[in-house]
């Protein structure tokens, strides 16, 4: 088994846009966006980052991994829960610059806060500007956060 993945120096736009060559473009902090959905159905989980390290494990292990923006590491998503993202499909957008994720979630759920989604609640939208209340579209979470993570800190930052 491979131990390591080299990404390919980005030569020209062809090579990026049309070739066979994973040369992925990281921002000015290394990390690239992650939309993850989950396979069977489509529904948007989470929005992460990657650095190459993240990127690299993820292909080699077959199970997704982020870097933690708030937390500066690499974290293997469902080490500390059980709720592990298993890849389906890793694909990379035409200018390699993000990733989309195609998961099966053991446990069916990918929020800390307990939700199947991190996406778990709406805007409202139009009718002018007065103050919007955010609207909740999951009725019910699917775990207890409390007794999956304990007196671990909320990795949420204000």
């Amino acid at each position: 088994m491979t131990t390591d993945i080299h990404f390919f120096p980005r030569i020209t736009i062809e090579q990026v846009e049309e070739g066979h060559e994973l040369a992925p473009k990281f921002d000015e902090h290394g990390l690239l966006p992650c939309v993850t959905t989950a396979a069977h159905n489509g529904e948007v989980l989470m929005l992460g980052y990657m650095n190459a390290e993240a990127l690299k494990k993820t292909i080699l292990t077959g199970e997704a991994h982020y870097y933690s923006r708030s937390r500066q590491v690499i974290w293997h998503k469902g080490a500390t829960s059980g709720l592990v993202q298993k890849i389906v499909e890793l694909r990379i957008d035409d200018d390699q610059d993000a990733v989309w994720l195609k998961v099966d979630v053991i446990g069916d759920a990918s929020c800390h806060v307990g939700y199947r989604s991190c996406f778990y609640r709406s805007v409202p939208t139009g009718d002018g500007g007065e103050v919007r209340k955010l609207a909740f579209e999951e009725s019910e979470k699917t775990f207890d956060p409390k007794e999956i993570y304990g007196d671990a800190p909320n990795p949420t930052k204000l």
